[in-house]
């Protein structure tokens, strides 16, 4: 297991969850939502979290249907990802696979008593935090950082 903070990002056409670990990536904790409606400002204040928080590695997740395609939403977030891993280079960028990861968010919230109101503004940020814990589990398990590597575009 790499030794290092790392960022998750949760990318939705309103909001963006964003969460963070500790150091031995043990526990990830959500950090913020931002914005998502206006992209170069939500890609900004991305910059400004990574440039904050000094991650070894974000990782972006991916949402695939449940057989595993890609449909019009990855394709938004691999363009989206693309601009990122531009802005915070030289830290790399990963998409990770996060089906289920706002419905596990939403039950888990729901559960606990927030209200959906309420929830609306931490239901991304939860949503990171179980795309980053997934990540940290899969690179515990097989030795290899997670998911998929994002190039960046000269």
């Amino acid at each position: 297991m790499r030794r290092g903070r790392r960022l998750a990002i949760d990318v939705g056409d309103a909001r963006i969850g964003v969460a963070s670990c500790d150091p031995d990536g043990v526990l990830a904790t959500p950090v913020e939502t931002v914005p998502g409606r206006d992209v170069p400002a939500a890609q900004r204040r991305l910059g400004a979290l990574a440039e904050e928080y000094e991650p070894i590695e974000i990782v972006v997740g991916l949402p695939r249907s449940l057989n595993g395609g890609e449909g019009p939403a990855a394709a938004k977030v691999r363009a989206f990802t693309r601009e990122l891993a531009r802005l915070v280079a030289p830290v790399p960028v990963r998409l990770v696979d996060e089906r289920m990861t706002t419905v596990t968010a939403s039950q888990g919230l729901r559960a606990s008593g927030v209200k959906s109101k309420k929830g609306r503004s931490v239901i991304d940020q939860a949503a990171a935090v179980i795309i980053l814990q997934s990540a940290l589990e899969s690179e515990r398990r097989t030795g290899q950082a997670p998911g998929e590597g994002v190039q960046v575009a000269p």
